[in-house]
């Protein structure tokens, strides 16, 4: 995604800690906010003093060695994300931060907290909870209508302006239709909040606009009742039980609640999305006028289902794909997929460079290609695997790194633009098995891959190459290292 010109110097290693005061990128960082687990956020201003009165905040992804690869993953899919947004219901995107440097996002910074003290509250009125489910579906509405779905939708994701307007912040984990979905590339585990993912994210699918409508019906439940309707599971077995347990009916927990609000809530739960509201734009509607929903059985439901009934919906669920829906992968495929394996960290510059050239070639002559740099960081079968380097640095951003080094004179060659570039460091003990299973899972088109010179050795074991080529079920380019002299 950089356009610095390219450099033939080792790749930079990473940052020291950031302090107050410091200058990074033309932003002055005044003071640390918050400290989580995967970011600080910072308090920061223009050096030249040219906010415009807009109060700046920085994300800065925590980088410590050993971290989950998805979180490093997930802040690239917000940097690559956050630009395409715009709106009252998102914040402002500012500036963002290269890896070679220093990863970041500078973002408008909205005042004030999250939503998530508000569940220690609950129960809240309800003429509150529906009050709150109305602002929050109508950003998600309006979020909806720019191509994102939110996958992580939750109290401590949704602010408020001034003026009442909701806010959605984190884009970790989101999917915008027309970008390619780093994170389904890269894992084949269920991604979100546990308490709040939809069925059908449980079964892997990541481009439906309903779950978010699921994921507020969540949170109306747990601000309705004071209790999640499918507690806090920790296991995808834990995950699955939504897809044949009910949650208890609110009023069953509180009896004063109006029947329409129960209407509302247990129609965002439903299992199958094509039982649930299909916009949030209906959703905002019954919950700012509640006089006009229609009450149906859900609205008098007082206890969950038989055994009879929930054995089943378990049966059915047992082997059951999800519904249908239009993969945003169809976007995708009118346009090849191209990608580039590469050796970051073993091989000769003089077989990167040619491979860098060829790559340059091929994506240059496919106008629509899309260019996935992947890299394999090799892991252990058996026993615990070194994720830092003798300095404390994580390995897998320094091969994170490296990667970017190698693909931007290839940036800078054809400018493509975000979506268009991507980059993958997958960790897995065999190498070529990674590759063959990377391409197959996202419907790579083209490999170019670089082939190491021969040796006894590798005409015993075989070598990469040669199995890429003989598995993969798409076109494989080997490009062999330079002959010398």
């Amino acid at each position: 995604m950089s356009t610095t010109p390219p450099t033939t110097a080792a790749p930079a290693a990473l940052p020291a800690p950031l302090e107050a005061g410091q200058i990074l990128d033309g932003f002055r960082l005044e003071e640390r906010l918050h400290q989580g687990g995967m970011a600080n956020l910072w308090r920061v201003s223009r050096v030249d003093g040219s906010d415009d009165g807009v109060e700046l905040l920085m994300k800065v992804p925590r980088i410590k060695g050993g971290e989950d690869p998805a979180t490093i993953v997930g802040f690239e899919v917000e940097q690559m994300l956050m630009p395409q947004l715009s709106g009252p219901h998102v914040p402002r995107f500012i500036a963002r931060g290269d890896w070679t440097r220093q990863a970041f996002v500078v973002m408008e910074r909205i005042p004030g907290d999250t939503l998530r003290p508000r569940l220690d509250d609950a129960p809240l009125p309800p003429e509150e909870v529906a009050d709150i489910g109305a602002r929050v579906a109508t950003a998600l509405a309006a979020l909806h209508r720019q191509h994102v779905v939110h996958l992580d939708i939750k109290p401590s994701n949704i602010m408020f302006r001034p003026d009442g307007t909701a806010v959605l912040v984190d884009y970790g984990l989101s999917r915008h239709e027309q970008l390619p979905d780093l994170l389904e590339e890269e894992f084949t585990l269920p991604m979100g909040t546990g308490p709040y993912m939809s069925p059908e994210q449980v079964q892997f699918v990541r481009s439906d606009p309903r779950s978010d409508i699921f994921a507020l019906g969540v949170m109306l439940y747990h601000l309705s009742t004071g209790e999640r309707p499918f507690g806090q599971p920790n296991s995808v077995r834990g995950l699955r039980r939504r897809l044949y347990v009910e949650p208890v009916p609110p009023r069953a927990i509180r009896p004063e609640l109006p029947p329409w609000l129960q209407e509302i809530i247990l129609h965002c739960l439903e299992v199958r999305p094509d039982r649930r509201y299909q916009s949030a734009a209906q959703l905002a509607l019954d919950l700012r006028e509640p006089g006009g929903v229609a009450l149906t059985a859900r609205a008098e439901k007082l206890q969950v289902s038989g055994a009879m009934i929930r054995l089943k919906r378990w049966f059915f669920a047992l082997g059951s794909d999800p519904a249908p829906v239009q993969p945003v992968t169809e976007q995708l495929a009118r346009s090849p997929i191209v990608m580039a394996a590469v050796e970051v960290d073993r091989g000769t510059p003089e077989l990167r460079a040619q491979l860098c050239e060829t790559v340059r070639r091929i994506v240059q002559t496919e106008t629509g290609a899309r260019l996935a740099c992947v890299a394999v960081m090799k892991i252990n079968r058996i026993g615990i695997d070194e994720l830092t380097d003798k300095h404390g640095q994580s390995l897998h951003v320094k091969q994170l790194i490296a990667l970017k080094h190698w693909a931007r004179p290839i940036s800078k060659a054809l400018n493509l633009a975000d979506g268009r570039l991507t980059f993958h460091v997958l960790e897995a003990p065999d190498v070529a098995d990674a590759l063959v299973d990377f391409a197959r899972r996202n419907g790579v088109d083209h490999i170019v891959m670089g082939a190491r010179g021969a040796s006894p050795r590798r005409r015993y074991l075989g070598s990469v190459s040669g199995y890429v080529v003989a598995e993969s079920d798409c076109t494989v380019t080997v490009v062999r290292e330079p002959a010398a002299g």
